[in-house]
């Protein structure tokens, strides 16, 4: 595998410094937990899987965790487990939330900024998540339909769609709501406003028999690349983690079994990957994939090798956690480039138009108390 030497932002087409993506992350620098005390983060799908395992890392370093999940006991026991915790923070709460009912997510970021000792919400994970469970041949897979010669068939069900993208693009829409309204700290200093979104490897490649569960997690791709070319001019810094094929509730049986002696990431690693987003606050519009552990060495002809852990390989480093989409910004589309900027210029138009409103009230104001007006 030959080594990418990345590029830098000299197209005229580049948009990096324009929309602050931060530069490349250094994968193999220590990081500092330190930021994560005290803030509140809402997980959706924080009952299980990737959600409860970032809950327990985030709360052992003082963060406030507010679970939303439509499993209640596992909801429950997590939280009481969080509680428990040695000098944990007595701030963490279930509600049951269905990610596909607007209502019920109203709900839990309500509960979660009132539950919030600051009264804010400093970051959201959107990490609901599901997979296709049906047979191939039940006629409920999408692309192995049943009869549909009736003079009604069935529409698909798309039970995976709805909970992988419309529940997301909820959190998301509430996530920008409320991010935005986020304080400041005591000293003054803007508090931290993060969205970590959840996709999967599968947002970047074929998943061959869960068209629903890869079109879903594409979409969050794409969600990612769109809304953190703009959700910097509120403040919100937006990252997104691509696991790789992980032992979760959500990995079937079948799927285990396929991948048997090929290598699976592994969730202590999803979890680090995911932490140095949510700790390092200076890491803006970044993508992780995290895969099964690799050594890697560098060859004397200039190349990179990969091989997996535990192969024989002599001296090299092990890496699980790699950036992607990490220099699509770069070089973009002239309608893009163009767009961002004409963004950029309204912004920075409203701007003026509310300064100027500011000194016309003053004005207007001052001008009344010269003729003895009362002004409220």
């Amino acid at each position: 595998m030959a080594t990418s030497t990345p590029t830098t932002a000299t197209s005229p087409w580049s948009i990096v410094k324009t929309i602050r993506q931060s530069p490349p992350v250094d994968l193999e620098a220590p990081y500092d937990t330190a930021s994560l005390a005290g803030k509140t983060i809402l997980i959706t799908g924080g009952a299980s899987g990737f959600g409860a395992a970032f809950a327990r890392k985030w709360a052992s370093h003082g963060s406030h965790i507010i679970i939303g999940d439509v499993n209640d006991q596992a909801g429950e026991a997590i939280v009481a487990e969080l509680r428990s915790l040695p000098n944990s923070s007595q701030h963490h709460h279930y509600q049951h939330c269905d990610v596909t009912n607007w209502s019920d997510q109203v709900a839990l970021f309500k509960l979660a900024a009132k539950a919030s000792p600051t009264g804010g919400i400093d970051a959201v994970v959107a990490g609901a998540g599901i997979v296709d469970h049906a047979a191939p041949d039940s006629g409920r897979a999408f692309d192995h339909p049943g009869d549909l010669t009736a003079d009604a068939p069935p529409a698909p069900p798309l039970n995976v769609l709805a909970v992988n993208l419309t529940g997301v693009m909820y959190t998301s829409h509430l996530a920008l709501f409320w991010l935005d309204r986020n304080g400041t700290t005591a000293e003054g200093k803007l508090r931290d406003r993060h969205l970590l979104l959840v996709s999967s490897i599968a947002g970047m490649i074929p998943l061959p028999g869960q068209t629903e569960y890869a079109a879903s997690k594409h979409a969050v791709v794409g969600l990612f690349r769109t809304l953190r070319g703009t959700v910097w001019q509120r403040g919100i810094r937006c990252n997104v983690v691509c696991p790789y094929f992980v032992h979760t509730p959500l990995m079937p049986t079948v799927g285990v079994a396929l991948l048997a002696g090929s290598g699976m990431a592994q969730l202590e690693d999803v979890v680090d990957a995911a932490t140095r987003l949510m700790a390092d606050e200076g890491i803006v519009g970044r993508g992780l994939v995290i895969g099964p552990k690799f050594r890697v060495v560098d060859g004397e002809d200039g190349e990179m090798r990969l091989e997996l852990r535990g192969e024989e390989m002599g001296n090299g480093r092990e890496k699980a956690v790699w950036e992607a989409y990490a220099h699509d910004y770069e070089q973009v589309e002239v309608f893009v480039y163009r767009f961002v900027q004409m963004l950029n210029a309204l912004k920075a138009v409203r701007g003026w138009v509310a300064t100027v409103k500011d000194l016309y009230s003053i004005y207007v104001r001052g001008r009344r108390v010269e003729k003895g007006v009362k002004t409220t």
